[in-house]
């Protein structure tokens, strides 16, 4: 049985599973190790008390503490650490768990505030041989990691263009899109930058881009989170559009054929609604970490992955700043 320490007693920690159903699958770190029977959950930090005596109850966590150090743990004790306090906190949060020796940090996105901080905490994880996962969640979603097996395959034929749509700074949220752009299609590079909105962040605005990964023009345009949650990418194919909505949770896919209108046309045929399994990713995550500790399973998201969307991300950024 492999002993989780998690740091952080908020939304993704726990927060999101309090009120679904016992047999939902979990969108959560503790919903989903806790779930999976190789792990159990023994101890959490959080400085707030409330938050951390309700997460301890929820989750029926054995120890808790305000600060690492007060759970005077030895090292070795917890074979993995999960980082889901607030951003700022995670530079201080790495080197706290590497001190205690672990085999696995799963660590929330960006991994730092910055991606120099990013690559110094990464060289340092894989200089004490500890695994570094990082969950840009949809890389454990079974079907966005099928549609990339079918678009590798050249089963969709050529892509012709790609336009998403995100909202909540273009690092937390657009860094999310921008990593599966790369998963999809390959790392994009930034062509232009629009104005930023602020729409929930102060550093971190959501801003609109142009992009290019090999030869595919991506459109990046943004909602106001203020308004409500945005996160939808289409891809123009050869043989269809295949459109993600509700962040993964559905999907439309339009299939090309001859036209019913006009003789010798071809036109998309009407959509087909299908039920996305983003709500398997977290599950999929401790199962692919689990794969890691016991035979060295390569980790689906890693430093390397998250590194590379921060650097467009800050790139798109501070484009955008500057051109104001």
């Amino acid at each position: 049985m492999y002993s989780v320490l998690i740091i952080g007693c908020g939304n993704i920690a726990g927060g999101f599973d309090n009120d679904r159903a016992s047999d939902a699958l979990p969108f959560t770190h503790a919903g989903a190790f806790t779930r999976h029977p190789e792990f159990t959950v023994a101890a959490c930090v959080d400085p707030d008390e409330a938050r951390r005596t309700a997460f301890q109850r929820r989750w029926n966590v054995g120890e808790a503490a305000a600060l690492v150090a007060e759970l005077g743990a030895a090292p070795g004790q917890f074979a993995v650490v999960s980082i889901c306090s607030p951003t700022s906190c995670h530079a201080e949060h790495i080197e706290a768990a590497l001190a205690l020796e672990p085999r696995l940090i799963f660590c929330e996105k960006p991994v730092a505030p910055s991606s120099s901080e990013t690559r110094s905490l990464a060289e340092r994880c894989a200089a004490a041989g500890v695994g570094l996962a990082v969950n840009y969640t949809r890389r454990w979603a079974p079907d966005v990691v099928l549609l990339a097996e079918e678009l590798a395959a050249g089963k969709w034929g050529k892509v012709h263009s790609a336009a998403g749509i995100y909202t909540k700074g273009v690092v937390h949220n657009g860094g999310h899109m921008v990593d599966l752009l790369q998963l999809l299609l390959g790392p994009p590079e930034l062509v232009a930058a629009g104005a930023p909105s602020f729409d929930h962040w102060q550093d971190d605005p959501s801003v609109p881009a142009l992009l290019d990964s090999g030869g595919v023009p991506i459109v990046l345009s943004i909602g106001d989170a203020r308004d409500y949650a945005l996160f939808e990418l289409t891809l123009v194919a050869e043989a269809g559009t295949i459109t993600m909505l509700d962040g993964g949770l559905s999907w439309a896919v339009r299939r090309v054929g001859d036209s019913d209108i006009s003789a010798g046309y071809r036109a998309l045929g009407p959509a087909e609604s299908r039920v996305g399994e983003y709500d398997r990713a977290m599950l999929t995550a401790v199962e692919n970490i689990a794969g890691f500790l016991n035979s060295g399973m390569a980790l689906a998201s890693d430093a390397g992955n998250a590194l590379t969307a921060q650097i467009l991300c800050e790139a798109i950024r501070d484009t955008s700043s500057s051109s104001q």
